[in-house]
């Protein structure tokens, strides 16, 4: 179990994440996904998508957005707003590499 200090979490190193994809890791019971987008950084937010519970980590990355690889629907990762339909946002969460290990606050 991943242990919350001051409302962070160390999920795992940034070694384990591949450019331009999704991870998802398990903080208390709830499923979040992580990014390392081609510039470097990172971020993160629920890993289920709230139309029909999508794999979110495994989407597609397109600039500021990741969409569902179930039925295209794009969130942002700044806000998790949906940007093609009116479907639920997703909660994202504030995400940054600290000492060569991927930290979520949550």
């Amino acid at each position: 179990m991943t242990a919350v200090v001051d409302g962070q979490v160390t999920v795992g190193s940034v070694t384990d994440l591949t450019p331009g994809e999704g991870r998802t890791y398990v903080v208390n019971g709830r499923q979040i996904a992580v990014f390392l987008l081609a510039d470097g950084t990172v971020r993160a937010m629920d890993a289920v998508c709230p139309h029909k519970a999508g794999p979110l980590a495994d989407g597609q990355i397109d600039g500021a957005v990741v969409t569902c690889p179930l039925h295209q629907y794009a969130f942002r990762f700044d806000t998790g707003a949906c940007t093609t339909d009116t479907v639920a946002p997703v909660r994202v969460y504030p995400a940054a590499v600290q000492g060569g290990d991927v930290v979520v606050r949550l």
